[in-house]
Parts: C-alpha cells; sequence; structure tokens
C-alpha cells in the first residue's frame, strides 16, 4: 500500500506554492492530509487542481497556539510538513515584525503543539532555506555551516532552525530540516519571483526586470525535487543520523540572474525582449549555492530535473493555468 497510506499528515502553508504540490502528491500516495489555511487563494493549485476539495482544511495561522494543539489532538496528526512561513525577502524587509511572527513564533508554537501531543506525532519536518546560512565566503554551503542570517528574512529562518534543532536535541523530537535553494516551478504566484515574475512579462510582451545587478548567483531547485526531499526525508527520520539534522536539496549547478532570464526567453521565443536590470536590489546575498551530498549520502536522493526540464514544465504550466492580462 505504500508507506503513507492512511497516515494522519497535517501540512501547514498547504496552499501556498511548495504545499499545494506536496499535499497533491500525499493525497497521491493515499495519506489522510490535514491543511491548514490562512488565506483563501482562488488561484492557487490546490484549488485549481481539484485536491483541496480531497483534504480536510483547517482555517488559522501558525501564530495561533491553541488550532495548532487543537488540530493535532483532533485529528491524531502523526506527521507533520511545516511550510506555513512568510518567504518573500522584499516583504521581510518592508515588515520585519509579521516576518519575524510568522517564521519564528509559528515554528516554536508548532514545535511545542508537537511536544504536548509527542504520543501520537512520530515525524516532524521544517522548511528552511540557504538564507538561513547568511553569508559565507567558501561555498558551496554543507549542512555544518554556522547559521549567520543577516537581514530580516534571513535571521527569521536561522532562528527558526536553530528552535527546531533545540526541540530535537532538547525533548528528542522526531524534527529533521530540509534546507533548498530558490524553489520554481507552477503555481508560484509571487509574480515579484524571479522566474513567475518573468513568464508573465513575457508572455504580456514585457520586458523582464531584473531588480538586481543580474550577476546574483543562487541555486535553481523544481519543485517536485523538492517533494520529493520532504517525502524521503520523512520517511527516513527514524533511521540513524538522520533525527534533528537540517539536510540541503540543491541541483549544484548555480546560475545568475541573468542566465535564468535568458533560458526563459529563449524557452519562450522571445529573445527579442531585452531584460531591464535595475540594479536596485539591496540586504540580499550575491552568491549562494548548497552541497546536497548529504542528502545523496543519507537519503539516496538526487534531482531529477535538468534546469532546462523544469523550466520547459514551469512554462507549460503558466500556460495552461493562468491567462494573463
Amino acid at each position: 500500500m505504500g508507506f503513507w497510506s492512511g497516515r494522519p499528515v497535517l501540512v501547514t502553508g498547504g496552499t501556498g506554492f511548495v504545499g499545494s504540490w506536496l499535499v497533491k502528491e500525499l493525497v497521491d500516495r493515499g495519506a489522510d492530509v490535514v491543511c491548514l489555511v490562512r488565506d483563501h487563494v482562488p488561484r492557487c493549485w490546490l484549488l485549481l487542481s481539484g485536491y483541496l476539495e480531497r483534504v480536510t482544511s483547517v482555517r488559522g495561522d501558525v501564530e495561533d497556539y491553541r488550532t495548532l494543539e487543537r488540530v493535532l489532538n483532533e485529528y491524531e496528526v502523526e506527521t507533520v510538513f511545516h511550510l506555513a512561513a512568510q518567504t518573500i525577502v522584499g516583504t521581510a524587509n518592508r515588515s520585519p515584525l509579521a516576518t519575524f511572527e510568522a517564521n519564528i513564533r509559528g515554528t516554536y508554537n508548532l514545535l511545542e503543539a508537537v511536544r504536548v501531543h509527542s504520543r501520537t506525532v512520530r515525524r516532524v519536518i521544517v522548511a528552511s532555506t540557504d538564507k538561513a546560512y547568511g553569508r559565507h565566503e567558501e561555498l558551496p554551503y554543507t549542512e555544518d555551516m554556522p547559521l549567520r542570517g543577516s537581514y530580516p528574512y534571513d535571521v527569521s529562518k536561522s532562528c527558526a532552525d536553530l528552535i527546531t534543532q533545540a526541540y530535537a536535541r532538547t525533548y528528542d523530537l522526531p524534527a529533521a530540516l530540509v534546507r533548498c535553494g530558490n524553489i520554481y516551478g507552477g503555481g508560484d504566484l509571487n509574480f515579484n519571483r524571479l522566474v513567475p515574475g518573468t513568464i508573465r512579462s513575457l508572455t504580456l510582451g514585457r520586458r523582464p526586470v531584473i531588480r538586481s545587478d543580474g550577476t546574483h548567483t543562487r541555486d535553481y531547485l523544481y519543485v517536485l525535487d523538492a517533494v520529493r526531499g520532504y517525502l524521503l526525508l520523512a520517511e527516513a527520520l527514524s533511521e540513524p543520523g538522520v533525527r534533528g539534522e537540517a539536510f540541503n536539496f540543491g541541483t549544484e549547478t548555480p546560475v545568475t540572474v541573468l542566465e535564468m532570464v535568458r533560458l526563459l526567453r529563449a524557452l519562450m521565443g522571445r529573445l527579442d525582449l531585452e531584460p531591464v536590470v535595475q540594479g536596485a536590489a539591496s540586504a540580499e546575498i550575491d552568491r549562494q549555492y548548497l552541497s546536497a551530498e548529504k542528502a545523496r549520502r543519507f537519503l539516496g536522493w538526487s534531482p531529477g530535473y535538468s534546469l532546462e526540464e523544469g523550466l520547459g514544465e514551469t512554462v507549460a504550466w503558466y500556460r495552461e493555468h493562468l491567462c494573463f492580462r
């Protein structure tokens, strides 16, 4: 029947970009999924795909401890995927308090509720990011590097990671951390992000806008590879060397912003639309990418999609599901 068949699973942030794909995969594998939903987003992939009707939805947010504790108890949740967060760097810079509330308080609320219900909750996977490492001269990032977040979003994720590890070590909580590079794919409705924003601009016949000078280097990971990493980590949580640990998931082939935009222009047949390079981005790290050696060694994970394949599927998703006007 498979590992996930009949298992009660809570996904916070289940209607978000990555959460939607994760929930869809869990449902397909037979899990009984509960989603904590803060906002109704008519164009979210979980709703467009029809999968929202196949899960239990609970309205609330992770800043509300009582809601989290109730959901874990009433639905006898066995596995938690904690993806709910404020994930936009620009939003964090404008509203650091709201970001700290969602990303730090939301995480310790969830972990405390799990601690209280540790008899029933068997595994917790907490979503993190390469931003938690902050700025390091030596690359790629490895999981043993110190967490040096400097800017509001980065700091919020560094703190959440440290809190997760504190709960795992102090209370023997069955938790682990996922640190991904920049995840892209269909269903991302945050159009201030590079990939969906560029696709929208090119579809509308407009020159794509690059906030930075275009030389910032990132590790871009296709969403289905990220989802597979989440599931493999959860399934392996009881194995030696996994519990309480962080795992990087990335392609180990970083590219610049300008290179990403060029690839999308070529895929969409719009090489005539040169990008507008603003050179105005601030409070962002210029070079980041991850070593995925630990995930290969412990989980047998490696990316299944090349950058060109992932971007091709992403462009196809937006052309099929969204009409830009």
